[in-house]
């Protein structure tokens, strides 16, 4: 049986962490989605599309994980697209709370959907897409915590900002 999963999130921008533990999952399932959620309700510092490019970048070269962008509920992507696991990572004890209350809705909502929880390697368990942005945007050397696309894209941004 083939069995493909979700790694849902905002992925402003997707970081080594995040890159890890999907490549991790990808060994587990047949086919991995990468699902950039528009969430318009956090004002992203990237556009959706932007997110979508970078993440599609550092994942070029992995066969069986794609990107995607979505709005709307997690559980109904999952379902629209065949898809039967939701992958979320947990980097410290503080996270759990919250993703237990999420996978249990969402398994209230979906109960056929199972979710799964990875934890990245150690070192990456520091690494957020907050403190990455926030230190790009400062001029901090972010080379250790995103792929390169990432780093160019928000030299970019921190540019723009300062010509404003």
């Amino acid at each position: 049986m083939s069995v493909g999963a979700m790694y849902p999130g905002t992925f402003d921008p997707v970081t080594n962490g995040h890159l890890n533990l999907v490549r991790r999952a990808a060994k587990l399932f047949d086919r991995v989605v990468v699902a950039v959620a528009a969430s318009p309700n956090k004002t992203p510092m990237f556009s959706l599309d932007e997110r979508i490019g970078m993440a599609r970048a550092a994942l070029a070269d992995a066969p069986n994980i794609t990107v995607d962008g979505y709005t709307g509920l997690t559980v109904d992507y999952v379902r629209q697209h065949g898809l039967r696991v939701i992958i979320r990572g947990l980097r410290a004890v503080s996270d759990f709370e919250f993703e237990f209350q999420l996978a249990t809705m969402n398994r209230h909502l979906q109960p056929e959907i199972e979710s799964v929880f990875l934890t990245p390697a150690e070192e990456y368990t520091f690494v957020s897409s907050t403190f990455v942005r926030e230190i790009g945007i400062l001029g901090g050397d972010i080379a250790a915590f995103v792929p390169e696309v990432v780093a160019a894209a928000l030299a970019r941004k921190r540019a723009e900002l300062a010509r404003q």
